[in-house]
């Protein structure tokens, strides 16, 4: 059955464009052919819709060349254990907050909110849970059921946008909810840095720390911005130590890991970790999708299925961006008296206009990277198993495919490997290390500056 599947997948991958077979077909499965009715596994229902609409002719042929004898063709969502992505219970208040925009301003500057740091509007039932970030958002439930206990430190991180801040503030706001008494402060570590000078310069510096000593819950936000500052390093120490050492909880995001933050103080980087590091990932189309769908009904609107999908699948930077599209496509749709899925059809929007324009060529791409990592591209495309050369070869490889959309065949041929299995490897041990690897995430930031610039 696997055979069969895989040599379908093969000859459809050939029909269609590289992007379009990675999105919709790279995670289904071929679960049965039993007396000519053919069950095709998937990951949601948007893959039904789209496979049935846009490609099951082209399925069918396939499958046919393979000698499966064709009845029906049916598409199940395969169930497992993981948390599935999905949009959370909409409350009659989230629905009304789109009227209440204008008054918003003025909730913030209440007496809780200079006193806390913290913004109303970051709540967990505005924050969608997906596959990217459920760990976290159990950890953090942990956190407002037991606070300072089993996750303390708690320390949160990732790329910027996506939702480090709501996170840890929806956190805050929850343990205030259940117990207003409950002593928060939250602050970036930017402005912790700028007081704690002020203090210095004015003679204050006993008055600054007092203000942490009855603290519940502080919570630190951007903590990577702490670099070189070894004065207000040795000063949030202390603190730590302090409300550590009383049970109070510590929440700390970034956008690494503290042992990736050059110059920080090997004892706090330490510290921050002591309960382990929890990471918000890039989410995956379904988990787009679930937040889009979340995010319209929590403004009132109304949008397409194949709208939702549409920017799911073309916004792939942050879910900051992601949310900044749908504003955009829902005012303009107001704007022009159109649906957003007329709008999309017929060209009036353009997404993610955050990104550049493709490299002119595949040789663009290996002639950067090679001259990114010092190499002769000859060297780079040849046979050296050398790790740092190797490394730079699955570089390309992973750029060839996320940046042009070639086929795993095209980038073997433009890289000087044999096949394309070598390709498929390269591109998840790159994708893999992503993940931790943050001097990786700069570099290959910095190549792709040099490839559009």
């Amino acid at each position: 059955m696997y055979d069969v599947w895989k040599n379908a997948l093969a000859e459809i991958e050939q029909k269609i464009s590289p992007a379009n077979f990675s999105t919709w077909f790279q995670d289904t499965s071929l679960i049965s052919t039993k007396n000519g009715n053919v069950r095709i596994g998937v990951k949601n229902t948007f893959f039904v819709k789209q496979l049935r609409n846009r490609y099951l002719d082209i399925i069918k042929t396939a499958l046919e060349n393979n000698n499966v004898v064709i009845n029906t063709i049916d598409f199940e969502v395969q169930t497992s254990s993981k948390v599935k992505p999905r949009s959370r219970e909409i409350t009659k208040t989230d629905i009304d907050l789109k009227s209440h925009v204008k008054n918003y301003a003025k909730t913030l500057k209440t007496e809780s909110s200079r006193q806390t740091g913290l913004n109303k509007k970051y709540t967990l039932d505005s924050f969608v849970v997906g596959s990217n970030n459920d760990l976290a958002v159990s950890v953090a439930k942990s956190i407002i059921d037991s606070p300072g206990s089993r996750y303390n430190p708690f320390f949160l991180y990732g790329g910027p946008g996506l939702g480090k801040t709501h996170l840890v503030q929806a956190i805050g706001n929850e343990l205030l909810r259940r117990n207003p008494n409950f002593k928060i402060f939250y602050t970036p570590i930017a402005h912790f840095y700028s007081d704690f000078i002020d203090a210095i310069q004015n003679g204050k510096g006993r008055e600054f720390s007092r203000k942490f000593e009855k603290l519940d819950c502080l919570i630190i936000d951007d903590f990577q911005f702490i670099v070189g500052k070894e004065k207000s390093q040795e000063e949030f120490f202390n603190i730590f130590n302090d409300l550590y050492q009383l049970n109070k909880q510590i929440i700390v995001t970034s956008d690494r890991l503290p042992s990736q933050i050059k110059t920080v103080d090997e004892r706090l980087a330490t510290r921050l970790t002591w309960a382990g590091a929890f990471d918000l990932q890039l989410p995956k189309f379904e988990d787009k999708c679930a937040i889009l769908k979340a995010k319209a009904e929590l403004m009132g609107a109304e949008i397409e299925d194949e709208a939702i999908e549409y920017l799911a699948e073309n916004v792939n930077t942050n879910i900051r961006d992601l949310e900044g599209e749908l504003s955009s496509l829902l005012v303009m749709s107001e704007v022009r008296g159109l649906t957003p899925l007329e709008l999309i059809e017929n060209g009036s929007i353009y997404v993610n206009k955050t990104s550049k324009l493709r490299p002119t060529s595949p040789k663009q791409v290996v002639e950067k990277v090679a001259k990114f990592y010092n190499l002769p591209v000859k060297e780079m495309c040849g046979k050296s198993r050398v790790a740092h050369i190797k490394n730079a070869r699955q570089v390309a490889m992973f750029l060839l495919s996320k940046e042009l959309s070639l086929s795993t065949n095209k980038i073997a041929s433009e890289v000087g490997v044999k096949d394309h299995t070598t390709v498929m490897h390269g591109i998840k041990k790159i994708e893999k290390d992503l993940k931790l690897n943050f001097t990786l995430r700069d570099e290959i930031e910095s190549i792709k500056e040099k490839i559009y610039g």
